[in-house]
Order: structure tokens, then sequence, then C-alpha cells
């Protein structure tokens, strides 16, 4: 069974009755609870918990990563971050959600700005599925349609991922490269655009399924991580004049 933490900073749901509304146990909860439901093991953590919930004994037991954020990027203190980029590249995989492409340790991870444009307007968003046989989209027809969401939009500020996976166009004109994969060290990170908290978009049946084939796709390999540094030869070396 795949060990799931399901991060979110949990400030809307404290400020919002809109978004209280929509996920009255937290954008984590509902998370959560589909991924329960879809045969994985979750736990769920929050910005304001001790250590923001991410101590050394989670981490280590988490195979997969969620992380959602939005107000409070910068609340996260930068240990915290330091210790989930060294889980990633020791294998633990890592889904970032919606607007966690501005969060630490998305932005460490890229090394870029990770900027995008955006737009609060009621769009309809059609999510193209550019990688059919990419195992992020089994059971997933060719786009899944959000009635509303907000738009992002490029450029969009990252590293060209190692694969895109969906492509995203809003009822406004623009695109966005909405389903990215990238690879660091034994890890593997996989960034998802919809999400935005004052939609249902959590709800949706076809989300839900992406959320779980990443997670499936994104579990920590049964390997250590190489040795780096000075190496000891395998074969003697022969003397040379």
């Amino acid at each position: 069974m795949i060990n799931v933490t399901v991060w979110n900073e949990n400030r809307h749901e404290q400020k919002n009755p809109v978004v209280r509304e929509i996920y009255p146990e937290g954008i984590h909860g509902a998370i959560a609870s589909f991924l329960e439901e879809g045969g994985f093991r979750t736990h769920t953590a929050t910005l304001d918990e001790v250590e923001h919930g991410l101590t050394e004994e989670v981490l280590n037991q988490t195979d997969v990563l969620v992380w959602w954020g939005h107000l409070a990027h910068d609340e996260v203190k930068d240990d915290i971050v330091e210790k989930v980029k060294q889980r990633v590249l020791d294998g633990m995989g890592l889904i970032v959600l919606h607007s966690g492409h501005f969060s630490k340790i998305f932005k460490t991870l890229m090394g870029t700005s990770c900027d995008l444009k955006w737009r609060e307007a009621d769009e309809k968003e059609r999510l193209w599925v550019v990688e059919p046989s990419h195992p992020i989209v089994e059971g997933i027809g060719e786009f899944i349609e959000l009635e509303r969401e907000e738009m992002y939009g490029e450029h969009f500020d990252i590293p060209a991922p190692d694969e895109l996976i969906f492509t995203s166009w809003f009822e406004g004109g623009e695109i966005f490269r909405s389903g990215c994969t990238y690879k660091r060290g034994n890890g593997k990170v996989f960034y998802f655009r919809p999400g935005h908290e004052t939609y249902p978009t959590y709800h949706n049946k076809d989300i839900q399924r992406v959320i779980m084939n990443a997670i499936k796709w994104a579990k920590q390999a049964e390997r250590k991580r190489p040795v780096y540094g000075n190496a000891q030869p395998l074969e003697s070396i022969a003397v040379k004049n």
C-alpha cells in the first residue's frame, strides 16, 4: 500500500466561507478522502502544525507527498523545505497542485521563478491529453472539461518538462502547460494545474483519477540513491611506468 501525505496550508478554509462550503474538511481533507477510497494509506499535514506537520518521522514514512498552497508560501520554513527536498532527491514522490507552483519547494526544485499569467473570471477550462500513452492519464479520455476554473496562462517560467501530459485551453483564449513531470535525484515530481479553492475541482472524478494515477507513477523506486564523491577502484589499477 502506498503511503501518501497530503499537505495544505489550510488558510482559505479558515477565512473564506465559499471555500469552507465547498471543502468543509479542508482541501487536504477532500483529497485525503478520495485517496482513501482509492486504496491509499493517507495522512494529512497543515501549515500551522508543529514543523508544518512534516516531521522527520512523517516524511520518512511518506512514499508520495501531495502539496497545495497559496496564501502563505513565505511562511513555510526553509529548513522544512530543505528536508522535503532531500526526501525527494532520495526518492519520495511529489505532486504539486495548482498554486503550489509558487511554493518554496517547487521553485527550489525547478530553479526558476515559476511565474505565470492568471485571471479569475469563471472560465471554462479544457485540459487536453497530449501524452495519451502515459500512466498518469490511464482511464482519462481525450480531454477533461471543467465548467469553471481560474485561468493560468503562458509563459509559465519553468524548465522544459521531462514529459508534458496535459495542455489547457481557456475560454478567454490562453493555453497553459498543465501537467508536467520531472525527475529530481531519485524522485519524481508531477505538477498538475487545476484546483482553485473557490471551485469544486477536487470533487471531479477525472481530476481525482489523475491525482491517483500520478501518485502510483511517482511512488518511490526500491533502490538506494547513488553514492557520490571520491570512489575506490572496482578493479586493480596497473602501475604505469
